[in-house]
């Protein structure tokens, strides 16, 4: 019969090389857990209009963002880490950010009201209560 071929050796070691390199590959862009929390907080406070009601906030969370998604693309366990730790800030400036913007609408929208009833009482010919 035949005799097994060396081709069908090489064939198999050069699929497990390519699947080795898409797993070290894909491992290498998966992102941390904090870094996706922070990408998270920073949709959400940009959802929340942040970028009207807190600039600075959303600003300072972007810039942390960007340098942990840098970060974690690094060899270095100890950049990594600062990755995190960047990643949690971000996420902080960022949940602060859609705090503050949510404070505001809501104080906006209650003046608004204010307004109204004020607008209300006066073409009713009402007192205005203090």
């Amino acid at each position: 019969m035949n005799e097994p071929s060396f081709a069908h050796f090489r064939r198999r070691l050069c699929a497990l090389v390519a699947a080795s390199g898409l797993a070290v590959t894909a491992h290498a862009q998966v992102a941390s857990p904090d870094v996706l929390r922070a990408q998270q907080a920073v949709q959400q406070a940009q959802d929340a209009d942040a970028d009207h009601y807190a600039p600075d906030l959303i600003d300072s969370a972007r810039q942390a963002l960007v340098r942990a998604q840098a970060g974690t693309l690094s060899r270095s366990r100890g950049q990594r880490r600062e990755a995190d730790e960047l990643a949690r800030q971000a996420a902080a400036d960022a949940d602060l950010a859609r705090v503050r913007s949510d404070r505001a609408q809501a104080e906006a929208a209650v003046q608004q009201r204010r307004d109204e009833i004020a607008d209300l009482r006066r073409s009713l010919g009402l007192e205005a209560t203090p």
